[in-house]
């Protein structure tokens, strides 16, 4: 029986209105802890100015190779050949758009049209990002359970009294999940992501690349974020900072703001201090990581998307 297309938008409203208002509740809490602490970061701004530049280059580094190796892990997930310059391109593309509209629309959108763009049907074009999205949360998980175990008692859990924004969009977020649309959704999606993660790991190279790529795109940020911290003179380790900035920004995953701004920041300053790092010297890591992964690709990604669009890769 086809439904009525009159009934039909109320669900998809009711969802956009539930993300609209956990984004807006995000970004509230983001806003109040930012005037909270505004000294703090101011002092960690002014501090970025006299870190080394040695070690910003390096995470420069690190930063430009993120996005090759998301083009790898793209290119894993997808069972025909697709030209790399074009791919690459697009995953620099889709990152800049990723830090316009929240939760990842963006560059799941540019990913898919380019996808779509390079024969793909639309439905194998939306399973392979998301055969590419579970390989990097699995990555990510197995990254955090091996550093956990490594690393005991360097995650810590926040004091109530300054959790309560975290837990009023939590509590937003489980509404969301739990509601019919969502889980009506998820079964077929399970069904097609099972038949196509078969259909790579029945080609080695292919899964190869899917897996290397995720993992060298997370090692990269990880070192990226290290460099900075070694630029500021933060003095942490390199896997304890990687434990630090994975579990941060798997909390900030679940808050969807634009590129986790605002979210993922918050987070991963407040793991920084309760870590024994200095409030100002966390700020000047995190403002400097923040700088060469967000704001200084930003308008070079949008550009390379505008020229994707016109020579109609996307």
């Amino acid at each position: 029986m086809t439904p009525d297309p009159a009934l039909t938008p109320a669900p998809r409203r009711a969802h956009a209105y539930a993300h609209t208002a956990l984004t807006l509740a995000v970004l509230v809490a983001v806003a109040w802890l930012a005037r909270r602490h505004w000294p703090v970061l101011h002092t960690g701004a002014v501090r970025l100015t006299a870190a080394d530049r040695g070690w910003l280059l390096v995470a420069a580094a690190a930063t430009l190779a993120t996005w090759p190796c998301a083009a790898l892990a793209q290119q894993g997930a997808v069972l025909r050949r697709l030209p790399p310059t074009a791919l690459v391109a697009a995953q620099f593309a889709a990152s800049a758009a990723g830090h316009v509209l929240p939760a990842g629309l963006g560059s799941g959108a540019v990913n898919l049209r380019h996808l779509v763009r390079a024969g793909l049907p639309l439905t194998r074009a939306a399973t392979a990002l998301a055969v590419k999205g579970t390989a990097g949360v699995v990555v990510r998980a197995a990254l955090i359970a091996a550093l956990v175990l490594a690393l005991p008692g360097v995650l810590r859990l926040p004091r109530a009294g300054g959790g309560v924004p975290a837990a009023l969009c939590a509590v937003a977020l489980c509404v969301l999940l739990l509601s019919d649309t969502v889980r009506s959704r998820g079964r077929a999606v399970l069904a097609a992501l099972r038949g196509h993660c078969v259909a790579v790991h029945a080609r080695p190279a292919r899964a190869a690349a899917l897996w290397g790529g995720s993992l060298a795109y997370v090692l990269l940020h990880c070192a990226a974020l290290s460099a900075v911290a070694h630029a500021v003179g933060l003095t942490l380790g390199p896997a304890r900072l990687a434990l630090l900035y994975l579990a941060a920004s798997g909390a900030a995953a679940l808050l969807p703001t634009p590129g986790g701004l605002g979210s993922l920041d918050a987070v991963l300053a407040y793991a920084l201090t309760t870590a024994g790092t200095p409030a100002a010297t966390a700020a000047s890591a995190v403002l400097g990581y923040r700088l060469l992964t967000v704001w200084l690709p930003i308008l070079p990604g949008l550009l390379v998307l505008a020229l994707l669009v016109r020579r109609r890769t996307l």
